[in-house]
């Protein structure tokens, strides 16, 4: 059966494929689809888009956007954003300064607690949007941590001792943004929004009210369980499925693309019913 993944980041953030080697590495793994959603930029989508071309591969334009909420983590993913847009272009160029200003503070909180690291180190290692992942693989090259799990565990995440909250788009600014370039919106990773399934209901119902078409049903850690979750959700809702590994290549070995960590399949149909919801709305696929 044909698969695809809609959910992947490439070197043009935090990934470590470039969009090139990402759209080879999808017709390795025998996808027809896939979508680059790298965080904050869209600086990869036309390398993508010609790669995807020359290969054979299906290629939707996509990003991710970090999003402020008052529980979890709230990411909305873009697929179908317009890869010149410059109002896209401009948002996320203001979102990446603030996020340079982060780095630079946590790095020095870093140093301030003894860890032997520089940010011209964490420059040097880095391609596209820097980010929290390229401080850990300074961490664990320096062996202050034996995994990037325990870099964000120790501190990079929000328990860390070097964790400074990120400055996120308001979610009506976000689905806006995503809405100025005919793009479909979707609520990336719902269970680290929330596990518990009454918050979860309650913010995808905020999220709907303000312009979310759709949920990631199929993902790499999702249960059967929470999949039954996300499509009672979805239902309820009206919300389009879809799906994805959250792909980033070595910075995360266990996830692999299209299969995540070995159970994820998304079929080619979850793309044709997302198709069909652009096309009830008269927007281009």
């Amino acid at each position: 059966m044909p698969g695809i993944d809609l959910h992947t980041h490439s070197t043009a953030s935090d990934g470590t494929l470039t969009p090139t080697e990402l759209i080879i590495a999808a017709k390795e793994a025998g996808l027809v689809a896939i979508a680059l959603t790298d965080h904050d930029t869209i600086n990869g989508l036309p390398e993508a888009v010609k790669a995807g071309e020359k290969h054979g591969i299906e290629v939707i334009p996509g990003c991710e956007l970090s999003v402020e909420s008052d529980v979890g983590v709230l990411h909305i993913v873009g697929l179908w954003v317009d890869p010149y847009s410059a109002f896209l272009q401009q948002t996320f160029e203001a979102v990446i300064k603030k996020r340079a200003t982060r780095n630079i503070d946590m790095v020095k909180k870093l140093q301030d607690i003894g860890v032997d690291i520089t940010m011209e180190e964490v420059l040097e290692n880095a391609a596209g949007t820097v980010g929290r992942p390229h401080i850990a693989k300074i961490l664990l090259e320096k062996k202050y941590v034996h995994s990037f799990d325990e870099a964000f565990e120790n501190y990079l995440g929000k328990n860390g001792k070097a964790y400074i909250p990120k400055n996120s788009l308001p979610p009506e600014k976000a689905l806006h943004l995503l809405k100025s370039t005919n793009a479909t919106s979707i609520l990336a990773h719902p269970f680290l929004l929330s596990k518990d399934e009454a918050v979860l209901d309650r913010k995808v119902k905020e999220l709907k009210g303000i312009g979310l078409d759709g949920i990631e049903v199929y993902y790499n850690s999702h249960t059967p369980g929470m999949m039954g979750i996300c499509k009672r959700l979805a239902r309820k809702y009206d919300l389009v499925a879809s799906g994805g590994s959250d792909f980033h290549g070595d910075v995360k070995p266990e996830i692999k693309l299209g299969r995540g960590s070995g159970k994820l399949f998304v079929h080619d149909s979850v793309l044709d019913d997302l198709k069909s919801l652009r096309q009830s709305k008269g927007l281009e696929i």
